[in-house]
């Protein structure tokens, strides 16, 4: 028996995707074989396919970062066959075969069972990015944010982070300004729950290493200069959650904002955390951060469309989530 699956290769000068059937049995490793329903498109999913990015660790490999199924065999006893199953994170397609082929193989301490009455289809609108936006929001609350203390402001908000984000914020209470460089967006990102969307602002040179405290907290996906510019706006002891780098990886910051006001940088990494907290986390998405208009927020593709997406995620055309029917293909 062979899978159909979206492999990425490379000849040592180049990395590119492309379809192959490959044996079941080489398909990944673990304890759970997975029949897949559902997978999505991430931006690093689209640096990987198109070697844009260096994500892929070996070659070939499967791509897909996250990837929603029926358990087919299980060699452990928390799972059985027929168990409907998600898994994102712990570097499947980057080191491991992922979600973009009919059968995957994963270890059994990666997979979290589906929450009761949330589909196969919400889990992957929701994916590696919901994971990330929602413990975002956990470290942000863990550290103090509540809905009375000011606005929240998330960067690249019209993205799949984003969007999720002000969303899930808005459904918890909070005062949410969206921050985008879309200006088509605004109607959107209002729809979705944001109280106020602004333009990114524009990097200049002089700027004092502290302006007018704005936010009680932000979620960033950007990073670079959009992140330095929440540093300097942001109230005493709030705090930042940080994960994307679109904007650029280098951060020009000084002290102060840390010194003075005792701001947090809060460092979200979604591919590598507790098991528990990553159970609760999808528990939350089925519950108080289960987002509004998440059937707006997401579309779904055939499988064989995944190769025309990619382009558009690196060209910055791409709003809100892109789910990949995988089933039936």
């Amino acid at each position: 028996m062979t899978s159909l699956a979206y492999q990425i290769r490379s000849d040592g000068q180049r990395v590119w995707g492309d379809w192959a059937h490959v044996p079941v049995a080489d398909v990944g490793s673990g304890e759970l074989l997975i029949r897949t329903s559902y997978s999505s498109v991430n931006f690093k999913d689209a640096l990987a396919a198109t070697g844009s990015g260096k994500v892929v660790r070996t070659f070939p490999l499967i791509g897909g970062i996250d990837v929603a199924g029926e358990v087919a065999e299980s060699t452990d006893t928390r799972f059985r066959e027929g168990d409907q199953v998600v898994v994102t994170g712990f570097a499947l397609g980057e080191g491991h075969d992922g979600g973009y082929s009919q059968w995957v193989r994963v270890p059994a301490d990666w997979a979290v069972p589906l929450p009761d009455g949330m589909t196969a289809w919400e889990s992957m609108a929701l994916g590696t990015a919901g994971i990330t936006a929602a413990l975002a929001i956990h470290e942000l609350e863990h550290n103090g944010l509540r809905p009375d203390r000011g606005p929240v402001a998330v960067t690249g908000a019209s993205g799949g982070v984003g969007s999720l984000a002000v969303s899930m914020l808005a459904g918890r209470g909070y005062d949410v300004t969206a921050v985008t460089g879309k200006s088509d967006a605004h109607d959107d990102l209002r729809h979705l729950g944001a109280s106020d969307v602004v333009a990114r602002p524009t990097a200049r040179e002089g700027v004092p290493p502290l302006e007018s405290g704005r936010w009680a907290g932000a979620v960033d996906s950007v990073g670079g200069d959009l992140l330095a510019w929440l540093i300097r706006t942001t109230q005493r002891q709030g705090s930042i959650a940080s994960f994307g780098n679109t904007g650029g990886h280098q951060l020009d910051t000084s002290v102060l904002p840390f010194v003075l006001r005792g701001i947090n940088l809060l460092g979200i990494n979604s591919g590598y955390f507790s098991h528990e907290l990553r159970q609760r986390l999808w528990q939350r998405m089925n519950d108080d951060l289960r987002p509004r208009h998440l059937d707006e927020i997401a579309r779904t593709i055939d499988f064989r469309e995944l190769p025309q997406v990619f382009p558009q995620f690196l060209a910055g055309r791409m709003r809100g989530r892109i789910v990949v029917r995988v089933g039936d293909q």
